[in-house]
C-alpha cells in the first residue's frame, strides 16, 4: 500500500455473499471459493451461505495500488489497527502476495454482523478487517479450545475464567499485533491460495501462511 493511498468509501451497493454466488453462478464463472473468514469465538464449520450481513462488494479493476476504505467501527467498538499501520504491514510482505489485493475496508459493526462474529475476511480482490470491543475484552460462554489458548499466548492474549464466562483480554499493543502479524496476513493468505477449494484445506493453508509470513517473519 503506497502513501497515496487515500480514506474514501465505495460507491457500490451492499450485496451478500450469496447473491454474488448466486450470480457468478448464473453467468457461468468460475466457482472457486470467493469468501473465506477469520473467525472469532467458538463457531467452526461457518460457510458462505451463513454469512448473512450484508457487506460492500468490491468488483475486480485493472492492477492498481491498494485502496483503503474505512468505515465508522460502531458503538462500543473500536478498529484495532489504522490505515498507515495496515499500509506499511502491507509494504513488507513480498510484493507477489499482494499484488491481487485492490481492497483493505475496515468494517463497521452492525447488529447482523454480531451473530456472525469475524476479525477479518477475504472476498474477491478485498480484504475486510472488523471491529473489537473497546474494552479490549472478549467474552464467550464455553472454554477456548487449546489450539485458541496457544494462538492467543502467542500474540499476548489471555484468557480469564469468569465463573460461566471465558474472556480474551487484549491491551492495544497486543490486539494491534494479532491483527497485524495474524488476521491481516491470514487474509491475504486466502487471496492466495489458488490450489485449494476445500474450506478446512484453504483455512489450513491460510493458517500456515499466517505463520510463516506474519508471526514469524514479525519476531
Amino acid at each position: 500500500m503506497k502513501s497515496g493511498n487515500r480514506f474514501s468509501r465505495s460507491n457500490h451497493q451492499p450485496a451478500s455473499p450469496r447473491a454474488v454466488a448466486n450470480r457468478a453462478r448464473r453467468a457461468g464463472c468460475d466457482l472457486r471459493p470467493v469468501a473465506a473468514f477469520r473467525q472469532r469465538g467458538l463457531r467452526s464449520g461457518l460457510k458462505l451461505e451463513d454469512f448473512n450481513a450484508p457487506e460492500v462488494w468490491h468488483e475486480v479493476g485493472a492492477a492498481a495500488p491498494t485502496r483503503c476504505l474505512v468505515h465508522l467501527a460502531g458503538a462500543g467498538f473500536i478498529h484495532a489497527v489504522t490505515k498507515a499501520e495496515v499500509g506499511e504491514r502491507l509494504a513488507a510482505l513480498p510484493s507477489r502476495f499482494t499484488r491481487g489485493l485492490q481492497v483493505v475496508q475496515f468494517s463497521g459493526m452492525t447488529r447482523k454482523r454480531q451473530l456472525f462474529p469475524c476479525y477479518g475476511m477475504q472476498w474477491g480482490s478485498a480484504v475486510y478487517l472488523y471491529p473489537i470491543e473497546e474494552s479490549l475484552i472478549e467474552t464467550y460462554s464455553r472454554p477456548p479450545t487449546p489450539e485458541q489458548q496457544v494462538e492467543a499466548g502467542m500474540f499476548g492474549g489471555r484468557w480469564v475464567n469468569d465463573g460461566k464466562l471465558w474472556r480474551l483480554i487484549w491491551t492495544t499493543e497486543t490486539i494491534r499485533d494479532f491483527y497485524l502479524n495474524n488476521v491481516l496476513i491470514h487474509e491475504v493468505g486466502h487471496l492466495n491460495d489458488f490450489r485449494n477449494t476445500n474450506t478446512r484445506d484453504r483455512e489450513r493453508y491460510a493458517n500456515w501462511f499466517a505463520i510463516e509470513y506474519g508471526y514469524r517473519a514479525s519476531r
